[in-house]
């Protein structure tokens, strides 16, 4: 059972946000920090990329553990609750990056995941951006 009512849970899953979060934005200051400079949330591209590295044809998504489906993450356990519908909607999700992946790959497009929990540890976020954009 929920601890929630349901209208209770409905405000505060709507309050969740798919831009600006604060992933994105560690993912964002170490790119700056770097000298890269970058487009954000480019509604050409499939999937709406949260990063675009135009010159250097890469994109990086930020990816929350729990909404994309992190596989062997604590983070992305999902509810004992109502789960048909959570099954089902994080389901999509999942499925939906990996049509967006490959139709950006298809594109000529290099593709970087970077999960939230990957933004706890800043030197190890700056040498997965590093390894990525200097490939």
């Amino acid at each position: 059972m929920d601890i929630f009512s349901k209208g209770q849970r409905s405000r505060n899953m709507s309050r969740v946000g798919g831009k600006n979060s604060k992933p994105e934005l560690a993912v964002r200051s170490v790119l700056h920090q770097l000298g890269y400079r970058f487009r954000l949330h480019r509604v050409d591209l499939p999937g709406k990329p949260d990063i675009t590295l135009p010159k250097h044809r890469k994109i990086i998504f930020v990816h929350g553990c729990f909404w994309h489906g992190h596989q062997g993450c604590s983070r992305s356990k999902r509810p004992t609750t109502n789960v048909t519908f959570w099954r089902d909607k994080l389901d999509k999700n999942m499925e939906r990056d990996r049509v967006n992946i490959r139709a950006l790959q298809q594109a000529g497009w290099e593709v970087l995941i970077v999960w939230g929990c990957e933004t706890k540890d800043m030197e190890m976020l700056r040498g997965k951006l590093l390894s990525f954009l200097q490939t």
